[in-house]
């Protein structure tokens, strides 16, 4: 029967072959399971079955998105026997999906972000270090101001046109996920510190027909995500910061906790991070329980007594 499902998924749906291998190891485990636990097979398995295998590999200390992901290809191959009446019921059709615990974002306190923006700031007016090193500081402190301003995406921040320079005002239109236009606020010290890179940038002539902002090396491109991600976890390194938990996502992170930690709204903050459904900013709901706790207990009447 399993070849029979995985034929089908080739044939009607296109699976590729590392995905009819990942199907066949998980059907095939569980398989195993049920033939040990009831002495049936696979395709007469009952909803107890099911459970008792999930159950299993719960203990076996698999991770929930693990048992999520076998469940998922159980589910798929009971509905494709129910749709071929090779059997008239679907036993994972009453079994929850594990829930998968959504880790919190790694944050950089501000006393940190305070910390990089300053050597930032220095290494950029380092007049004595070579003029290569120098328009390299100069861009990475643009960026890191830029991205800690806006909270943009990475992918967002490093392909941004260079006409978003060129603008005199206190924001900016950013293409986001799905091609979706937002508007971005920009703080004086970023759109500072951009106006102070385009000067640099612009001592190339190659800058006059480059589209993008901030370009690489070769004036086609844009500068690639991984080299400003590079470059702020050496500039992190200098100024003694873990570099495991620096990253551009994580600076967009701090963006966003930092301005819930100080009254920012929750719908506010959805908005200025481009995220289409409140669901996914509500990660960061731990720091308004957090600012809420403070609240209480620093303005309640009887939260002294």
């Amino acid at each position: 029967m399993i070849d029979a499902f995985l034929e089908m998924m080739s044939a009607e749906r296109g699976a590729s072959e590392n995905t009819l291998a990942s199907y066949r190891r998980d059907l095939e485990e569980a398989e195993r399971f049920v033939r040990r636990a009831s002495a049936r097979r696979l395709s007469d398995a009952i909803s107890t079955d099911i459970s008792a295998y999930l159950s299993s590999m719960d203990a076996s200390g698999y991770a929930a998105s693990s048992q999520a992901r076998h469940l998922s290809a159980l589910r798929q191959y009971f509905r494709f026997l129910y749709a071929e009446n090779l059997r008239g019921d679907d036993p994972t059709g009453v079994i929850a999906s594990p829930k998968k615990a959504r880790a919190l974002p790694k944050v950089l306190s501000e006393e940190e972000v305070s910390r990089l923006l300053e050597r930032a700031g220095e290494e950029a007016t380092d007049e004595m270090q070579p003029a290569k090193i120098r328009i390299t500081a100069i861009r990475t402190r643009a960026l890191l101001e830029l991205l800690y301003a806006t909270g943009l995406r990475v992918s967002e921040l490093v392909s941004l046109p260079v006409s978003v320079a060129w603008r005199d005002d206190p924001f900016f239109m950013v293409r986001g996920k799905g091609s979706k236009e937002r508007m971005v606020p920009v703080t004086d010290t970023a759109r500072a510190a951009v106006t102070t890179y385009l000067e640099a940038r612009n001592r190339d002539p190659r800058a006059d027909d480059c589209p993008w902002l901030f370009p690489a090396e070769n004036y086609v491109d844009h500068v690639a995500r991984q080299v400003f991600a590079r470059d702020l976890k050496a500039l992190g390194a200098r100024c003694g910061l873990s570099v495991s938990k620096l990253s551009p996502h994580v600076l967009r992170h701090a963006f966003a906790s930092h301005l819930l930690q100080n009254g920012a709204d929750l719908r506010v903050v959805q908005q200025l991070l481009g995220h289409a459904d409140i669901s996914t900013t509500q990660i960061y709901t731990h720091v308004l329980e957090e600012r809420l706790h403070r609240l209480v207990t620093e303005h309640h009447p009887l939260a002294g007594a």
